[in-house]
């Protein structure tokens, strides 16, 4: 019984059994309710046409024999009505089965009068009231008040259902009733079953593909998806399903790259610190070794590549503590109200000298309307808009140029770096704000670690910011910020 659609076909085999059973139950008492509400009706007035037929015979006594001819007179009409004569406490005083059959004898004395007052009193039919010669079972009646022996309140009682009708009716319904009402009923069972179990069957075969499809992905198969059909709940569950699945290959593919970026970072960081360190290491030993013997001159140069490379180790450090802090969303900006256009001025005037050191050009434009506000931490957009135009100067050849400009875009205000350096390949461009990566794969002397820029747009993001790229071999890249803005 593990099987989902067995113990869907049992259960509802079950019912629909029970459920013949109650519609046939239901559909015989229903059908014996209407012969004996229809037998009573339409028999309604016989009592009471037979009781003034017998009232003459009754006077003086009870002439059973002219009784049982005027019955036998009626007997071709109505040979199935059993007729007794019931003084008031309901005592038989005399009894003509309908059969004709005298040697028949009542199996009780006295018939229970309250069905007969009810009937006289003209309650809703139909009324049954016992029958002497099955003293067990209950049957419709026809009952008149008449006098015996010049007693008043006694009772002619007919019963309407004799025992010649009894045989009667149980060979119709053994030979015609019962048997069709078994066919048409067995016949509907089994249609109904199989349409229950066809349709069980469609539902369960979906259920069955359900399973399939989750064995599968269980087992490694991560492509396979359950086909929606209908509008349904299972239709739902698959689409469910789906999305579940499509967001766990997602995330599995987003921890291969993790981890694929997080080797490239412990090689390329191990680059970065073993080079400045074995440069310090060897310095210093060098010093050691030499002593006095050291030059002035000589001396000093050792000492600013030993402090150099001190630097370039503390700003990596910094780096890595910085970009820490943002992905674990802990640096909480300071918000007031910053000139863009003074920022990107006092940025040009900062990086000004590292760009006449390269011989690079770098350029401020701004715009001729009124400045615009934005509102942002202003420590953390000089240092996401520095590491951008360090970028720039960094990746510029000598005599080239870099510009920035800062202009409203609408409701934002957009700053756009730009530089004619070599520019980075199309396949590179989804990837240069991730983190770690970086074009040149040589990692070639001041190239960095490959954090700046995820620096950068995650100080972008954090203030709403929106940063788009574009650029051309050979000919530059552009770097376009959006920044919402609020008017002066």
């Amino acid at each position: 019984m593990r099987s989902f659609y067995l113990k869907l076909a049992v259960i509802f085999s079950g019912l629909l059994i029970a459920f013949g059973m109650l519609v046939a139950y239901t559909s015989t008492n229903a059908s014996l309710g209407y012969v004996q509400e229809t037998t009573q009706k339409s028999n309604a007035n016989l009592a009471r046409t037979l009781a003034q037929e017998f009232r003459p015979l009754l006077k003086d006594t009870i002439d059973h024999k002219a009784i049982r001819d005027k019955i036998q007179q009626l007997s071709g009409t109505n040979p199935q009505f059993d007729i007794y004569l019931l003084n008031r406490q309901g005592v038989i005083k005399g009894s003509y089965p309908g059969s004709g059959d005298n040697q028949r004898t009542p199996v009780t004395q006295v018939v229970d009068t309250r069905p007969i007052d009810q009937y006289l009193s003209g309650d809703p039919l139909p009324i049954l009231g016992q029958d002497p010669l099955q003293n067990n079972r209950s049957k419709p009646f026809s009952a008149a008040p008449i006098s015996i022996k010049d007693s008043s309140g006694c009772y002619l009682y007919i019963i309407l259902e004799g025992q010649q009708y009894d045989q009667t009716a149980a060979l119709v319904s053994d030979s015609y009733i019962i048997s069709n009402t078994m066919w048409i009923l067995g016949i509907i069972f089994l249609i109904t079953l199989f349409i229950g179990l066809f349709l069980f069957k469609m539902i369960t075969q979906r259920l069955q593909t359900i399973k399939q499809t989750v064995t599968a992905f269980e087992r490694g198969q991560l492509h396979r998806r359950i086909p929606r059909r209908g509008n349904d709940e299972l239709s739902d569950l698959s689409y469910c399903f789906n999305q579940m699945a499509d967001t766990i290959v997602q995330n599995m593919d987003d921890l291969k790259k993790t981890d694929k970026l997080r080797r490239e970072l412990v090689a390329n960081i191990s680059h970065d610190l073993r080079s400045p360190l074995s440069s310090i290491q060897g310095y210093l030993e060098t010093i050691q070794i030499k002593g006095q013997s050291i030059g002035k001159d000589e001396y000093q140069k050792y000492f600013d590549i030993v402090l150099k490379n001190t630097q370039k180790l503390n700003r990596l450090i910094s780096d890595l503590f910085e970009l820490s802090k943002l992905d674990a969303e802990d640096v909480k900006p300071e918000l007031e109200y910053v000139s863009m256009a003074e920022l990107v001025q006092d940025l040009v005037i900062q990086f000004k000298p590292i760009a006449e050191e390269k011989h690079v050009k770098l350029e401020a434009s701004f715009p001729n309307e009124p400045t615009s506000l934005v509102y942002a931490d202003l420590g953390l957009m000089e240092r996401a808009l520095s590491n951008l135009i360090d970028n720039a100067i960094k990746h510029t050849e000598p005599g080239g140029s870099v510009s920035i400009a800062s202009a409203k875009d609408g409701k934002d205000v957009m700053v756009e770096i730009k530089d004619s350096g070599k520019g980075i390949p199309e396949k590179d461009l989804p990837h240069i704000f991730d983190r770690f990566y970086q074009v040149d794969k040589s990692r070639s002397p001041g190239a960095g670690a490959g954090l700046g820029l995820s620096i950068a747009q995650k100080i972008l993001h954090l203030h709403g910011a929106k940063v788009s790229i574009e650029s051309m071999i050979n000919k530059g890249t552009t770097f376009r910020i959006f920044i919402p803005g609020y008017p002066v």
